[in-house]
C-alpha cells in the first residue's frame, strides 16, 4: 500500500479543497494522512483521511514557533510515517516541511510534491515582501522533486527565477472544480426563491454575491464602495450585495456598511453550505482581491453560468479571458460600479457570459485534476518504487 501525507498550515485548507484528493486516493489503495495546525478541531476530517495529526506552527514565515516545534514534528512524522509522497500546499508549511527533509539522503527520504497555490510575490506585492518570499522558493525549490504550479504566470515566474529546473515543473489547471456539483442543472427554482427570500430580496431586485474570506487582500471595502457609487450611478438604492465568508475582518465590514450607509443593501452572510444556490441567485459574482493563486468563487461561478466582475490579476485574468466576465484595476472601486451596472442594464449579455464561462471550465473539472494527478503520483513513484518496500 503506497503512503501520501498531505500537509498544510491549517486544517480548513483540506476541507476547503483537498477531501476529494483524498477519498480519489483512498478508493485506489493509498494510505492518506494529513497533517496542519488546527487538525483537532476539524471534526469532518477523519472521515476522509486513515491519520490526521496536529501540528505547532503558524501562516507567519518569521513565527520563531515554526522553527522550533513545526519543524522538529514535521521531521518526527515523516521519518515514523513511512511516507513514499508528501505533497504540500501552502508557502509556510513548504518550506518548513521541505527544511526539515534536506539532510536526508534523497534515496531514503519521499519524494516531495509542492503545489504553488499562488506565489506570495506577485507583480502587485511589496517589494520587500516579494524579496523575502521569492527567496524562501529559490532557497527551498532544490529540496523539491516536483513543483506544481495552477496559473500560467506562476509558470512563467518559475522559469524566470529558475526555481526549479523545467523537468520538475508541472503545470495543472487549478486545484479542481466538481462541474457535475456545480452546474446549474443541480439548482432549482425553488432553491433560488427561497435563497432570495432568505436575503429579503424581491423578483427582479439586482442582487450580487461576494464569496471570500474576510482578509485584507481581498478587498470587501472595495466592493462595498462600488455598491455606494452604483447607486450614486443609477440614482436608486434597491441592489443588494451578499458576502459570503467568514475572517477577522467581518465586523470591520460590517461597521464600513454602516457608515456608507447601505445596511439596508448588504447581507454578512457568514460561511454557507448553499454556495451554487447563492451564486445561481445572483446576477454576478464580485471578487476585488488583489491577490489571488486561481480563486475557486471563479471557477464555481463560471461553472454555474454566472459572469465575474473581478480584477486584472493572476488567476483571474486568465479565468476571465474570451468574454467570461468584466475585469477592472484593482482598487477601481468606480470601474466595479459600471460593472455591475452594465450586467444589470444587459441581461441577455450577461447570460450569453455566464454560458462562456461555463465552456471554459472543462479543463478546470476536478476529473481531469484528479487523472492529472494520478499521472504526476506515478511519475513520482517510477516503475519500480524502492521506498515502497516500507509500506503496509
Amino acid at each position: 500500500m503506497p503512503k501520501v501525507l498531505f500537509l498544510a498550515n491549517i486544517a480548513r485548507f483540506f476541507t476547503d479543497f483537498l477531501l476529494p484528493f483524498a477519498d480519489h486516493f483512498r478508493k485506489q489503495g493509498w494510505q492518506v494522512d494529513a497533517a496542519a495546525s488546527e487538525m483537532n478541531g476539524c471534526a469532518g476530517c477523519s472521515a476522509h483521511f486513515d491519520h490526521t495529526f496536529d501540528l505547532e506552527w503558524s501562516r507567519n514565515p518569521f513565527d520563531t514557533q515554526n522553527f522550533l516545534s513545526g519543524l522538529r514534528q514535521v521531521r518526527e512524522l515523516i521519518a515514523n510515517g513511512g511516507y513514499d509522497l508528501v505533497h504540500i500546499h501552502t508557502p509556510v508549511s513548504a518550506f518548513i516541511a521541505r527544511l526539515a527533509l534536506r539532510g536526508v539522503p534523497r534515496e531514503r527520504r519521499p519524494k516531495i510534491i509542492y503545489t504553488v497555490h499562488g506565489y506570495h510575490f506577485h507583480k502587485r506585492g511589496h517589494p520587500l515582501k516579494n524579496a523575502v518570499f521569492l527567496t524562501i522558493e529559490k532557497l527551498a525549490g532544490p529540496w523539491t522533486d516536483y513543483l506544481v504550479v495552477i496559473n500560467r504566470e506562476d509558470e512563467q515566474a518559475t522559469r524566470r527565477h529558475g526555481i526549479v529546473p523545467e523537468s520538475r515543473l508541472r503545470y495543472m489547471p487549478g486545484i479542481g472544480v466538481d462541474l457535475s456539483r456545480n452546474s446549474a442543472d443541480m439548482v432549482s427554482a425553488e432553491q433560488i426563491g427561497a435563497v432570495r427570500a432568505e436575503l429579503g430580496v424581491s423578483e427582479g431586485q439586482p442582487l450580487f454575491v461576494m464569496i471570500a474570506e474576510y482578509d485584507p487582500e481581498k478587498r470587501h471595502r472595495d466592493a462595498l464602495q462600488a455598491l455606494a457609487k452604483l447607486n450614486e450611478l443609477r440614482g436608486r438604492k434597491d441592489t443588494v450585495l451578499a458576502l459570503a465568508g467568514v475572517g477577522k475582518l467581518m465586523e470591520g465590514v460590517r461597521a464600513q456598511a454602516r457608515e456608507l450607509g447601505l445596511d439596508t443593501q448588504v447581507r454578512i452572510l457568514g460561511w454557507r453550505r448553499d454556495v451554487p444556490v447563492l451564486i445561481r441567485a445572483s446576477l454576478a459574482t464580485v471578487l476585488p482581491s488583489e491577490r489571488e493563486g486561481l480563486p475557486r468563487a471563479v471557477l464555481e461561478s463560471l461553472a454555474l453560468e454566472k459572469p465575474v466582475i473581478g480584477c486584472d490579476i493572476r488567476g483571474v485574468s486568465e479565468l476571465l479571458e474570451g468574454g467570461c466576465g468584466i475585469l477592472t484595476e484593482v482598487g477601481d472601486a468606480e470601474a466595479i460600479a459600471r460593472g455591475m451596472a452594465w450586467i444589470i442594464e444587459h441581461p441577455e449579455e450577461a447570460v450569453q457570459m455566464g454560458q462562456k464561462g461555463r465552456e471554459r471550465m472543462a479543463a478546470y473539472d476536478l476529473k481531469n485534476i484528479l487523472r492529472l494527478h494520478d499521472e504526476l503520483y506515478a511519475e513520482a513513484l517510477g516503475p519500480v518504487a524502492p521506498t515502497l518496500s516500507h509500506a503496509g
